[in-house]
């Protein structure tokens, strides 16, 4: 059975399923508060009285592996994407926070007595980075991106939701890309150059053949994140100008009104960055110790995968990089983010995580306001898969905990 119905004038669009489990999906295309259109899905459980949300700034979590062990649980899910989903090229965190209060406006509209909203990965910091800027009076929010292109959050409905679970959460996407970015590249138009004395996986600075982990002595970790911030922050010089050479023929425009002017406003300025799969501590397991399993979230082999076409941030507008890739410039920073947090957070651990480390999750703990705060730890790697064959994934024993703390605080 469904029922659908439009509503074009609020720029909503509704089809509701009856599912034979007593979960009635809904789907929903919803506008935001600057006219982009978002679309998202509404599982409730028969009397379900809390709404878990799910939404990471990159990526479709339609189909997040946490959604059936909350709907067994009778808490509705409402997982969302993002103007640009599985499209990050021309990703801007302050867009995507509109989108995600987009969101939440309708959920208030639904008779739930509790939002909580998930956060998991990257979709930490986003839902950090909204739960920030929604506390704040709105005459208090940010008014313009890191390139300087104005976002209207002033004039947006954030609701604040009731309770967030930051679960393995990274410090951001610009922090995470500082951490992973090769910084033996020396010539941004070749991937394959390399300064060897900062390559990682060169046998002199410490690096072994795979899977035996490599061993890098502190002298070269120094001078390895220094090389990193230094290669960011020299994409971070290229972005500028790029965007400034578009303010400038779009200010051109203006006054001459010639096509050819606003032809090179709109031209799109494009940023390749090669060989983002290389952060020490996926070979290295001695360096921030957990028991994650040895490489990356993009192989086994990251001295492979680092060279190919799979990675962070590869290819990205000018705007883009400055609001999302850049740990300098971007808004969407989890610590940063973390003061403005006062709602009861759960903040869960992966013990096998290979992009959110125990120094990160110690970081995070004492940066969050919240009062009610609650650090805990289930075993899993990033996406939540098992440590060892046997065992529960990392999925249900987050679930189970998640579920706990929700229904000790919230009406199911």
């Amino acid at each position: 059975m469904s029922d659908t119905t439009r509503g074009l004038g609020s720029g909503r669009y509704t089809e509701t399923i009856a599912e034979p489990d007593g979960v009635t999906t809904t789907v929903h295309q919803i506008r935001t508060s600057d006219r982009a259109q978002v679309s998202g899905v509404l599982r409730r459980p028969s009397g379900a009285r809390t709404v878990v949300t799910l939404m990471h700034p990159r990526q479709d979590v339609t189909y997040h592996a946490l959604v059936p062990y909350l709907l067994a649980s009778d808490i509705a899910v409402w997982t969302q994407g993002s103007r640009s989903p599985n499209n990050d090229l021309n990703l801007l965190h302050e867009h995507a926070i509109l989108d995600f209060a987009a969101g939440q406006a309708l959920l208030r509209e639904l008779d739930f007595d509790a939002v909580v909203t998930i956060g998991h990965s990257g979709g930490g910091t986003l839902s950090a980075f909204y739960i920030e800027q929604a506390s704040l009076p709105s005459a208090q929010r940010l008014d313009h991106a890191p390139s300087g292109r104005p976002v209207a959050l002033a004039d947006a409905d954030m609701p604040v939701p009731d309770g967030f679970v930051a679960l393995a959460p990274h410090p951001g996407q610009g922090a995470l890309l500082q951490r992973v970015i090769d910084p033996s590249v020396v010539d941004e138009t070749d991937p394959c150059s390399r300064d060897r004395a900062l390559d990682a996986f060169e046998p002199a600075n410490g690096f072994v053949d795979a899977p035996e982990s490599a061993h890098y002595e502190p002298e070269f970790v120094a001078a390895y994140r220094n090389a990193q911030r230094a290669r960011v922050r020299r994409i971070d010089e290229v972005a500028a100008e790029l965007v400034a050479q578009r303010r400038g023929a779009d200010e051109r425009f203006r006054t001459s009104k010639d096509a050819t002017h606003r032809r090179a406003a709109l031209a799109p300025a494009l940023i390749t960055v090669h060989r983002t799969d290389a952060d020490l501590r996926n070979v290295d397991l001695t360096l921030d110790p957990n028991k994650r399993p040895y490489g990356s979230l993009f192989g086994r082999r990251p001295d492979l995968t680092n060279y190919g076409l799979v990675g962070f941030g590869r290819l990205a507008t000018a705007e883009a990089w400055m609001s999302t890739w850049s740990a300098t410039t971007t808004n969407a920073d989890f610590v940063r983010c973390a003061a403005g947090i006062s709602v009861p957070t759960l903040l869960l651990e992966f013990t096998g995580d290979q992009a959110s480390f125990p120094s990160d999750i110690t970081r995070f703990a004492a940066a969050i306001q919240a009062q009610d705060l609650t650090v805990d730890a289930v075993d899993g790697t990033h996406f939540g898969d098992r440590l060892r064959e046997g065992e529960p994934t990392g999925n249900e024993l987050a679930s189970m905990r998640i579920v706990r703390w929700i229904c000790d605080r919230f009406p199911i």
